[in-house]
């Protein structure tokens, strides 16, 4: 055997290789979450708003962007990054896509039309993104218009604790909205690394008070691990019982700021190996790739799951497997 067969030989013995093939045979890659309609919208010249905004200051930048673009426009972005996921073997993906006062149905139309598009090469559900909210009387208008047109309905309860202090109302309207359509629903929670935050478990509440058990998904949930082991086993127990499912968006906050509380020793990632042991289904997601929030991301699924096992010391090969495939499709409804 050459020297050159001997190294072929030992690529395709390594964990990677066994991974990628593993995931192949189980389906192929499931995305979970992203954000299509704004991929690769990141320019030079708009470099330094990810530069010196914090991300809810961004929620409301984007906005220029968004008054910017015409159906077409969001069409051409939209079907890049579907393609980006084609090229690396995704099987299906879910995405949210902004329905709102400032770009109104052009970027869910341009959606639908790419759906239609590649219905052939891949299964792509929409989830309507609820950027401004459901509380105000015209984001609300929105929100209903695109309920009506995705397959998920979308959550960022946030916005409207962040605006109204109705974080909770807003979690009501969501799962009122998704059971009353036979829907799932996929919501942002837990996003800043911090012990104030309680909404995964907020979430998990409202799933039990709604009966929406097994079709409420978290998307993120990594403040979780900002608090202590008592209230993280106690929380996993309540979304067993709910049948939660969470999305992991390693690559989304990585970059999180240095912060000065106090609190367990933690990263910024969803705990996969905490969950998973739990029996909570974990799926991954690149969420924003080459825009406004994260402007170095290229949606590479292998770089966000090796980013997930590493910085949770997660060995659970055969789960890791999962991950990628079969859990996302759960999360999808799939």
């Amino acid at each position: 055997m050459t020297n050159r067969e001997l190294l072929l030989n030992t690529r395709d013995q390594s964990l990677k290789s066994f991974l990628m093939n593993s995931i192949k045979a189980s389906g192929g890659w499931v995305n979970s979450h992203m954000h299509a309609d704004r991929a690769f919208t990141i320019t030079r010249d708009s470099f330094d708003i990810y530069q010196k905004q914090t991300l809810m200051e961004k929620w409301d930048t984007v906005d220029r962007l968004k008054r910017s673009m015409s159906q077409d426009d969001y069409y051409r972005h939209i079907s890049m990054a579907i393609e980006r996921m084609i090229e690396q073997g995704v099987t299906a993906a879910g995405s949210f896509i902004d329905v709102d006062p400032v770009c109104e149905e052009r970027a869910i139309r341009a959606a639908l039309k790419v759906k239609e598009t590649y219905k052939s090469d891949i299964t792509f559900k929409l989830v309507n993104q609820t950027l401004k909210g459901v509380i105000d009387k015209e984001a609300r208008y929105w929100f209903d218009k695109g309920a009506d047109l995705v397959d998920i309905i979308g959550g960022l309860p946030r916005r409207d604790e962040r605006d109204y202090g109705k974080g909770a109302e807003h979690l009501d309207i969501l799962l009122t909205t998704a059971k009353s359509q036979g829907k799932m629903a996929h919501v942002h929670v837990d996003q800043f690394n911090s012990q104030e935050e309680r909404e995964t478990e907020q979430l998990t509440d409202k799933t039990l008070e709604h009966g929406m058990h097994g079709r409420v998904v978290a998307i993120h949930s990594i403040s979780i691990t900002a608090h202590d082991i008592e209230y993280r086993q106690n929380l996993y127990k309540k979304m067993k019982e709910a049948q939660m499912m969470v999305i992991a968006c390693p690559f989304a906050w990585i970059d999180s700021p240095r912060r000065e509380d106090h609190g367990p020793t933690r990263n910024s990632l969803t705990p996969v190996d905490e969950l998973s042991q739990a029996g909570i289904p974990v799926a991954i997601g690149t969420d924003n790739i080459g825009d406004y929030m994260l402007p170095f991301s290229d949606g590479d699924m292998w770089e966000e799951l090796k980013l997930l096992v590493t910085g949770c010391r997660y060995t659970d090969l055969d789960n890791i497997v999962k991950v990628a495939t079969t859990n996302g499709r759960k999360v999808l409804g799939l």
